[in-house]
């Protein structure tokens, strides 16, 4: 096959949407061999921040990463001691590398997930060893919601979190939900018929699983619980989703110390392995809990290249981007979109849910890596104090 060369128009990562500087250029180098490959990186490739993306032999994109410093990063792909690893195996099966450069490292990192969501590479998502495949928590599908699995949540849903990892771990986790909250687990072709729904004729609706018998399930197949009640059980589960229910923490825990009091010890082990699953989502749950209530701010991002940058973080999502001023004229000219972005954050029943839900696990993350970014941080009421001080500093 014909290999991929700089000269040649690159694949190109498309519009940064989260941008508010000028494009970004793309830089490529391609070859028949890593070596040709590595030296081309080695000449011509910054140490900046920024983003990348391995290129098949046919063009492909099969592989997006960020770096605090691109040059380092992708060098080390062709390090002798990788060669087993991830990015050993990734390096094979490339033969054309792209960059873009971003400002900072937390714009490289957006910037990666935009990517990675737009164009679902291959080896992000599979191929690659050791890698577990992300999924997300959703409450949803009517007329009986209940707790399942996605890779790509439906719109419909009554709450979506995420994303987590371990598939055979969040199974474990769902199942146990759903018993606990007495939702059902079962197909979308089973009927559903609610106590309260009238009926030309006097039928007995017969449960299409044992679950109502063990009183795991209210049983909406078979008329057992009206529609009221199975929305309040959904009504709890949701709360469970926003991190303000450990109900079934306790159901698991009891469980699990009622049957080591009565020597059941496989039952035991099997639920605590079932707590620890949902402990670790709980946790995580928490966590995005704490971030849609006390991460609302405008957190100012310096640019090494000059490109300084507002972020506008809002119910621990990313709600709206702009240029940092740098002068009274570009304040001036900013202060329409300061007024827009405290009338977002002026409701504080409103936890996000904007136009980038995706974002708060991200954003949630890097403020917990990185403790001290929090202390930068501001409200837009606070713009203008924050301005002036930053401007007498540089003077």
């Amino acid at each position: 096959m014909e290999a991929i060369w700089p000269d040649q128009p690159a694949f190109g990562f498309g519009i940064d949407s989260l941008n508010p500087h000028p494009p970004r250029g793309i830089e490529a180098v391609g070859g028949q061999t890593k070596r040709e490959i590595r030296d081309q990186i080695v000449q011509t490739c910054p140490q900046v921040p920024g983003v990348y993306g391995m290129l098949s032999r046919k063009g492909d994109l099969i592989y997006v990463g960020k770096s605090k410093s691109l040059r380092s990063r992708l060098l080390s792909y062709f390090a002798d001691s990788n060669k087993d690893e991830k990015g050993g195996r990734i390096i094979e099966n490339t033969r054309a590398i792209q960059w873009e450069t971003q400002p900072s490292d937390f714009a490289a990192l957006v910037r990666e997930q935009q990517l990675i969501r737009r164009f679902s590479p291959r080896w992000n998502v599979q191929g690659v060893p050791k890698r577990q495949r992300p999924v997300y928590l959703c409450l949803g599908r009517v007329p009986a919601p209940y707790f399942f699995l996605a890779a790509k949540p439906p719109q419909d849903c009554v709450g979506v979190e995420g994303p987590f990892y371990g598939a055979k771990r969040m199974q474990r986790a769902i199942d146990a939900l759903n018993k606990v909250f007495r939702l059902r687990d079962c197909s979308q072709q089973q009927v559903f018929h609610f106590a309260e729904q009238l009926q030309l004729f006097d039928l007995e609706h017969r449960p299409g699983c044992l679950r109502l018998e063990l009183n795991t399930c209210l049983g909406p197949c078979a008329a057992a619980c009206t529609g009221d009640a199975y929305q309040t059980q959904v009504n709890a589960a949701q709360s469970f989703l926003e991190g303000f229910n450990d109900e079934p923490i306790v159901a698991l825990q009891d469980q699990m110390e009622n049957a080591a009091a009565n020597q059941q010890y496989e039952l035991a082990g099997r639920a605590y392995e079932t707590l620890a699953s949902v402990k670790y989502v709980h946790r995580k749950l928490a966590m995005l809990a704490k971030a849609r209530r006390d991460y609302t701010f405008i957190y100012p991002v310096a640019g090494y290249d000059g490109c300084h940058t507002w972020y506008l973080i809002h119910g621990g999502e990313l709600a709206a981007v702009a240029a940092a001023p740098k002068n009274a004229e570009q304040y001036a000219r900013m202060k329409p979109t300061l007024e827009h972005w405290k009338a977002i954050t002026a409701n504080s029943i409103d936890r996000g849910h904007g136009a980038y839900p995706h974002t708060l696990n991200l954003v949630a993350t890097w403020f917990r890596k990185n403790r001290a970014e929090r202390q930068r941080t501001f409200l837009p009421e606070q713009a203008g104090r924050k301005y002036r001080a930053v401007l007498k500093k540089v003077g």
